[in-house]
């Protein structure tokens, strides 16, 4: 016999950034709430993104300091070795603490009926998850996304590792190679180099990270060729065989002698595909784009009246800040009677190569494109005491400010403490002042932010 339906005020589905928050506002506000999330707790960002991925940043930023020791002055005993074991365990347990964390916050709150399994739409207010259906006319998909399969000759012929799979391994990859030169695969192939691993980046377009400005994209692949990555650009018609030695990834490289990189492990990181495709829309009638992404407007809302979608399932940020966000917004025009619009927020994220790339607003590829008056400043890092006192000074400083009305437009800021720094130009964005607001201000001194001011103060015409 069927199990009856179970009403619900609010069915949320996937435990990423917006889902527990979403949760905790709407039972605060006395709805009852229906949870489910099939696998691990925290979604992409707590398991297999930000938090793992950033520990183990850390740990090859030490190892990295380590060998640089005579640099400042030290004696180093002998060889830095790394215990892939160990970094691991420092990793998972920093994981463990902030899954915990979340599944804790959802279970324990009386408001709240926890499921774990599929969640699939038999209707536009039904879901069911294993043998129970529940049904609710608001509906939150918080589903994320996961690592993008490239149709590659050969792709199931090899043993080929994802951003997930890779955190799995507890040794240390002789020589991993790296099909993709966006920001996943530049922040692995950073760490993995620093750990000890060879590292080969095969990337099919002419530059590095491709959205961003020329001479960013330049600076990082000189950060990283000086590190001993090998980068092999416009790499056309990528494909991959087993090798004795693991997999050999066969290109035609107009920048490489050699068409055939054969690595002992081989990492895909092309992209994110979202976590649409067994969720059952057609049943609910909820429109996707063609990769798979769930249609919302400004507010978050799909075609389908009472159904949400956040996070990186909806196509519209793919960070978590802007999944975090995307609750925010959800709960004040719900909850808070606040008109609060996707569109109100200015692009920003970060990547975290050594040093971070930091990014707000439009590029310089933009504002050209845009025919607008601009102005440009410049600063190398070289040029920053705190970066030269840290002996960490590469990379650089860029900011773009509308000439008529000297608001800000974007900046990039590539070098130590920038991914921090950015946040004094984000924020004066965000109250639409003008940069001479910030370039008045004091800084502290000795600061990478310090140099801000300096920086606005050196506006040119962009041309």
């Amino acid at each position: 016999m069927p199990t009856p339906a179970q009403s619900f005020d609010a069915i949320i589905i996937g435990a990423g950034q917006a889902g527990p928050s979403l949760a905790a506002r709407l039972t605060a506000a006395g709805q009852t709430v229906a949870f489910i999330e099939r696998h691990l707790f925290g979604g992409t960002c707590v398991n297999t993104g930000c938090t793992p991925t950033k520990a183990m940043v850390a740990s090859a930023y030490a190892a990295h300091l380590a060998s640089r020791a005579a640099d400042y002055g030290l004696n180093p005993l002998g060889p830095i070795s790394v215990d892939m074991k160990a970094v691991n365990a420092r990793r998972d347990a920093i994981v463990a603490k902030s899954r915990n964390g979340v599944e804790k916050s959802l279970r324990t709150n009386p408001m709240v009926t926890v499921y774990t399994g599929t969640a699939s739409f038999t209707s536009p207010t039904t879901v069911q998850v294993n043998d129970d259906t529940l049904t609710s006319n608001q509906i939150f998909l918080n589903v994320g996304g996961r690592a993008t399969i490239p149709n590659l000759p050969g792709i199931h012929e090899v043993p080929y590792l994802t951003n997930t799979s890779l955190l799995a391994l507890d040794t240390l990859p002789q020589h991993l190679v790296i099909v993709g030169g966006s920001y996943i695969g530049i922040e692995f192939a950073q760490m993995y180099r620093r750990f000890g691993s060879e590292v080969t980046i095969i990337e099919k377009g002419p530059r590095l990270a491709a959205h961003e400005d020329e001479d960013v994209s330049a600076c990082i692949l000189s950060i990283l060729e000086a590190e001993g990555i090998t980068v092999n650009l416009n790499a056309e018609c990528i494909h991959l065989t087993p090798h004795p030695l693991g997999v050999q990834a066969g290109t035609t490289c107009t920048k490489s002698d050699d068409p055939t990189v054969t690595g002992s492990h081989i990492l895909l990181a092309v992209g994110r595909t979202p976590n649409t495709q067994d969720l059952g829309l057609d049943r609910a009638g909820i429109t996707t784009d063609k990769h798979g992404y769930i249609l919302v407007d400004d507010q978050l809302r799909t075609n389908v009246p009472g159904i949400y979608a956040l996070g990186d399932c909806n196509g519209r940020g793919a960070f978590t800040h802007t999944a975090y966000n995307d609750f925010e917004i959800v709960a004040a025009n719900l909850l808070d009677n606040d008109p609060r619009r996707v569109s109100d927020r200015i692009p920003c994220y970060a990547m975290y190569c050594d040093p971070p790339l930091a990014r707000i607003g439009i590029t310089e590829s933009d504002a050209r494109k845009s025919g607008k008056p601009v102005l440009i400043a410049t600063r190398p890092m070289t040029r920053v005491n705190r970066a030269l006192e840290k002996g960490e000074s590469l990379g650089f400083m860029k900011v773009l400010v509308d000439a008529e009305t000297k608001r800000i437009l974007g900046a990039s800021l590539l070098g130590v403490g920038c991914d921090e720094a950015i946040h004094c130009l984000l924020d004066i964005m965000y109250a639409n002042a003008p940069c001479t607001t910030i370039q008045r201000a004091v800084h502290i001194h000795p600061t990478v932010s310090e140099l801000i001011p300096t920086l606005l103060a050196d506006l040119k015409p962009l041309v």
